[in-house]
């Protein structure tokens, strides 16, 4: 394992089962779930309220812990032009619902966000946001999940089915991979 980031994001949803997504402004131009890195001495509800706010502009009400995802790239690969390997990022993804029916601030450049159905997701969307998407539209709660990733990969594919849980156990799934399944 490399060095570890702590990050949250969220499946934020609007009355009509919608999800809010951000299209990244540089790079590939994927899809993902609005969020950001915590700060220190943060809790993961506070990074969440505020980076989606200063995301997107809107005010949101958690609901719930989907899950904990740790998004890992292959040992010792490193991004182009980085010296070294990204750091592994551990992501507490929550469900939220957004406050209102519009932002309650302009969002900043570089995030174009759209809403869109969970079961026709945009067809280039980062790994975390379709591994997160469909634990919340399964209802799945208390997830622990590794994907696995290597450097500009993205998710196209659904997901296999996740385990489901035991006892009220968190489910756990090793098998996702960033281009889905195989």
């Amino acid at each position: 394992m490399s060095a570890l980031t702590w990050a949250v994001a969220a499946v934020v949803t609007d009355d009509t089962g919608r999800v809010l997504l951000c299209q990244q402004g540089r790079g590939d131009r994927r899809h993902a779930l609005p969020g950001g890195r915590l700060r220190p001495a943060e809790s993961p509800v506070r990074a969440a309220v505020r980076d989606i706010r200063a995301e997107t502009g809107w005010d949101i009400e958690l609901t719930g812990l989907v899950g904990i995802y740790q998004v890992s790239r292959p040992s010792g690969e490193a991004a182009a032009g980085r010296a070294g390997p990204l750091p592994d990022v551990l992501v507490h993804v929550f469900r939220a619902r957004a406050a209102g029916v519009q932002p309650a601030t302009d969002p900043p450049p570089g995030c174009r966000l759209s809403w869109h159905s969970p079961d026709a997701l945009p067809e280039v969307v980062t790994p975390l946001t379709r591994a997160a998407v469909t634990d919340v539209t399964d209802g799945r709660f208390g997830v622990l999940r590794d994907i696995d990733c290597a450097p500009g990969s993205v998710a196209t594919a659904s997901l296999p089915t996740a385990r489901p849980a035991e006892d009220g156990r968190p489910t756990a799934d090793q098998d996702a991979r960033c281009a889905g399944p195989g």
